[in-house]
């Protein structure tokens, strides 16, 4: 690999890989830095030759998963996203949240998020935004750190001890005896505040959703501008509208 390649997403699949594994691995390819790639690009990134890869993007495309765009190389088909909007996991809860993210976009005029934790990371499943609203990175299918943002410090502190564990070890000290008071802070208020400086200075407020068995399944947050706001004023609305999806999901506490 040149100095100048992208990092391959894991080994080179064996000859005798199943079809399904090699075209898995085509899709794979794409993330959110590498939303267009050419033949080249994706043989580079796979692994695998460019013969293989051309006969396997060829069913993608037939089949709807790849979609050709005007300078010959490939985005991410439709057909995608209308399977990938049939998980239940994502596809209840946002059927459930949308009334109530409306209800607080409309409040605070500010980016509304709702995201569940996938593994060791925060999935964006659903974004609602203003014009003219300060600029984040985040998109709807985007995946966040849980130890570096509002919604993921709320779904770290409600996971498994063991999802916690493997976040603090991977950070290792002080920033992980850092992390560890401030997901003790969360689980006490129930409220997650956090502010980052990239792209630009923002804060966000998280609350937990809980489901029907009292689980965090879920964490809503509002992202206003570091600078122009009290990102405190904003707790209230957050929490009510957490507390109203999770009664919506079945969870029976006020």
């Amino acid at each position: 690999m040149g100095p100048g390649d992208p990092p391959r997403r894991g080994r080179r699949p064996p000859s005798g890989d199943p079809v399904v594994t090699r075209a898995l691995s085509v899709l794979a390819a794409f993330d959110s830095g590498h939303r267009v790639l050419g033949p080249a690009e994706l043989s580079r990134r796979t692994g695998m030759p460019r013969s293989t890869v051309a006969r396997l993007v060829a069913r993608l495309v037939e089949w709807g998963a790849l979609e050709r765009d005007g300078t010959g190389r490939y985005v991410v088909g439709l057909r995608l996203f209308e399977v990938a909007s049939l998980a239940p996991r994502s596809h209840g809860l946002r059927e459930v949240a949308l009334p109530y993210l409306e209800d607080l976009h409309e409040v605070s005029r500010q980016h509304v998020l709702l995201a569940v934790r996938d593994g060791g990371e925060a999935l964006l499943v659903e974004r609602l935004s203003t014009h003219g609203a300060v600029e984040i990175d985040y998109r709807v299918g985007g995946r966040m750190p849980l130890h570096d943002t509002g919604v993921g410090l709320v779904l770290l502190a409600g996971a498994e001890a063991d999802v916690r564990d493997e976040q603090l070890d991977r950070l290792g000290p002080p920033a992980a005896d850092t992390l560890r008071l401030r997901l003790a802070q969360v689980h006490r208020l129930g409220v997650a505040v956090f502010d980052r400086d990239r792209p630009v200075p923002v804060s966000s407020v998280a609350a937990p959703v809980h489901d029907h068995t009292g689980a965090v399944t879920a964490a809503v947050s509002v992202v206003v501008p570091a600078r122009e706001a009290n990102p405190q004023a904003y707790e209230q609305v957050v929490r009510a509208a957490a507390r109203a999806i999770s009664r919506g999901m079945g969870n029976p506490r006020p």
